[in-house]
C-alpha cells in the first residue's frame, strides 16, 4: 500500500477552527498530520499552490484523503482533470466514506460517473452561495447600509503601537522589527501607519 496523503481546505485563513476539524477527521481516516496539505484558499481557483505540491508529491499507488469532495475542488472541470491525473498515476482517491480506486486497469464506471456528479452538486452550492451573498449586498445597499469592514481610526490602533512610533519615525528601528515589537503582521502594520500618516 501506498502513502495516505491528506487535503483540508477552507477559503479564509480566519477559518482556522474549521481547517483543524478537517486535519482531525483526517488524522482519523489513518492518514498522519504531516502528510497533511493545509490551505487557505476559494475552492473555485485552479491554480492552488498546496493543491499542487500534493498533485506532485504523490506517486503510484498512494492515496488521497479529503473529508469531502467540496473541500478538494467546487469546479466540475477541476474534478475531472484531478480523476484523470489520478487514473494516469494510478492512486486512490478517499473522499469521505466515497472510495475511487485508480490503482486497478480500470475505473468503475458507477465509481467515476457518482464522483462527477458529487462535484457538480459542489459547484452548483458554490454558485448559489455567491448568488445569495450578491443579492444581500445589494438589498443592504438598497437600504443605504455600509457594505464592507469599518473604517480604521486612530482610536483603533494599539497602544503599544502608538507608543513605538517615534522610534521607528527616527530611524531607530525598521519596519520589520516595528512589527515584531508589537506582534503583529507587516500589513497589519502598514494599515495602521496609513492611519498614523506614513503610509
Amino acid at each position: 500500500m501506498g502513502t495516505r496523503f491528506g487535503y483540508a481546505r477552507c477559503s479564509t485563513n480566519e477559518s482556522r477552527q474549521d481547517i483543524e476539524r478537517q486535519v482531525r477527521e483526517l488524522q482519523q481516516m489513518g492518514v498522519d498530520r504531516k502528510n497533511i496539505f493545509r490551505e487557505y484558499e476559494s475552492g473555485s481557483k485552479i491554480n492552488r499552490v498546496e493543491l499542487g505540491r500534493l498533485l506532485v508529491t504523490v506517486k503510484p499507488g498512494d492515496e488521497i484523503y479529503a473529508t469531502e469532495v467540496s473541500r478538494i475542488t467546487r469546479s466540475t472541470r477541476q474534478l475531472c482533470d484531478i480523476i484523470e491525473r489520478a487514473k494516469e498515476n494510478r492512486l486512490k482517491l478517499v473522499v469521505g466514506s466515497f472510495v475511487v480506486d485508480c490503482t486497478g486497469d480500470e475505473l468503475d464506471p458507477m465509481t467515476d460517473g457518482m464522483l462527477k456528479m458529487m462535484g457538480v452538486f459542489a459547484e452548483m452550492e458554490r454558485n448559489m452561495i455567491r448568488q445569495r451573498v450578491k443579492s444581500g449586498i445589494e438589498n443592504a445597499r438598497s437600504k443605504g447600509k455600509r457594505i464592507g469592514r469599518p473604517c480604521l481610526a486612530l482610536k483603533d490602533i494599539p497602544a503599544k503601537v502608538m507608543s513605538t512610533y517615534e522610534k521607528y519615525k527616527d530611524g531607530l528601528i525598521s519596519k520589520t522589527d516595528y512589527a515584531k515589537i508589537c506582534s503583529i503582521s507587516r500589513p497589519t502594520l502598514d494599515k495602521y501607519l496609513s492611519v498614523m500618516g506614513d503610509v
